[in-house]
C-alpha cells in the first residue's frame, strides 16, 4: 500500500505542482492519476520512486517513510515504464530487460533467461531478444519497457504515460495486454495519463486532478461515470455533452454497454441489472 500523507512539491522557480496531496493507493489494484498537462500527475508518480523529492509532507509504502531508504535501492525495488520506453540504445532487447536484476547482483545468464520469459509474458517473440531498440516498432519498444519494468519482479510498477507516443491501433493493443498482465502478475500499478478513456478502462480507483494535484474526484470508473462530483469533473469526462450517457445495446454476441457516440464502455454482461459494473470499462 503506498500512501500520501500532506504532500507538497515546490519546485525552484516557484510552481507549487502539488498542494498538500493526502491519498492512499490500494495494494494489487491500478490506481490511475488523470488530468490536463502540468497539474501535477507525473510529479506526484516519480515521488513515490524518490525521482522528485517532496518539499514537505511523507510518502509510506507499507507503513515505511521512503525517505528513510536508499533512493538507489527503492528505485531498484519499483518498477518503471515511461513515454517513449527509455531504453538504452546500445543494448540488446534481453540485456535492456535484465538490466535491473543484474544491477541487484544477478549473474546475467539468469537474467537474459528471465528476460526471455518476461518477453513471452508482455508478448514478445523470443526471435527479437538480440534485436536492438532502433529494429524494433513503437509498440515493440513499449512492451520491452513494461517488460524491464518487471524485471526484478517488484511489488510496485510505475507507468508515466507509456502508451502516449503510440498510434491508436497499437495504443489499444498495449491497454489490452496491460489489463491481461494485470489479471496475472497482480502488482500494484500506479499510471499516469491525460486521457480519461484511457483511465477508465485501466484503473481500480481513478484520480482526477486540478491544478496544483488537487483532487477533484476520486473513485471507481462507475462511480465517476454515475455521479460527476463537480462540474469541472462532469466537463472533464464529457457528461455534460452526453459523452457518459449510456444505454444497451444487442449484439451477435450478447449484450453490452455503449456510449451516446456507440462506443463500448463495458465487457459484454449477461443481465441488465449488471450494468453498473462494466459503466466505466475497467471490468
Amino acid at each position: 500500500m503506498i500512501e500520501f500523507k500532506n504532500v507538497s512539491k515546490t519546485f525552484p522557480d516557484g510552481t507549487h505542482a502539488v498542494r498538500d496531496f493526502n491519498l492512499v493507493l490500494p495494494s494489487r489494484k491500478t490506481t490511475v492519476f488523470v488530468g490536463s498537462s502540468g497539474c501535477g500527475k507525473t510529479t506526484l508518480l516519480r515521488m513515490i520512486n524518490r525521482m522528485v523529492e517532496p518539499t514537505a509532507g511523507s510518502i509510506e509504502i507499507d507503513g515505511e517513510d521512503i525517505s528513510t531508504r536508499s533512493a538507489v535501492a527503492l528505485r531498484r525495488s519499483i518498477g518503471y515504464v515511461m513515454q517513449n520506453s527509455g531504453l538504452l540504445p546500445h543494448l540488446t532487447v534481453e540485456d535492456n530487460i535484465a538490466t535491473v536484476p543484474v544491477l541487484q547482483g544477478a549473474k546475467k545468464r539468469d537474467a537474459r533467461t528471465r528476460a526471455r520469459e518476461l518477453m513471452h509474458t508482455v508478448g514478445l517473440d523470443e526471435s527479437m531478444a538480440r534485436r536492438y531498440p532502433n529494429q524494433l516498432s513503437g509498440g515493440q519498444q513499449q512492451r520491452v519497457g513494461v517488460a524491464r519494468g518487471l524485471a526484478a519482479d517488484p511489488n510496485i510498477l510505475l507507468m508515466d504515460e507509456p502508451f502516449g507516443a503510440v498510434d491508436p491501433i497499437v495504443r489499444t493493443e498495449l491497454q489490452q495486454e496491460l489489463i491481461r498482465l494485470q489479471d496475472e502478475v497482480d502488482k500494484t500499478i500506479v499510471f499516469v495519463t491525460h486521457d480519461i478513456d484511457e483511465a477508465f478502462l485501466l484503473g481500480d480507483q481513478v484520480v482526477i486532478l486540478e491544478v496544483g494535484a488537487q483532487k477533484a474526484q476520486v473513485g471507481s470508473p462507475s462511480e465517476i461515470i454515475e455521479s460527476p462530483a463537480t462540474d469541472f469533473v462532469a466537463t472533464f469526462i464529457g457528461a455534460d455533452r452526453g459523452k457518459r450517457a449510456l444505454h444497451l445495446k444487442e449484439t451477435p454476441t450478447g449484450t453490452v454497454v455503449v456510449d451516446s457516440e456507440g462506443r463500448t464502455q463495458g465487457a459484454i454482461i449477461d443481465k441488465p441489472t449488471e450494468t453498473h459494473q462494466a459503466d466505466g470499462g475497467a471490468g
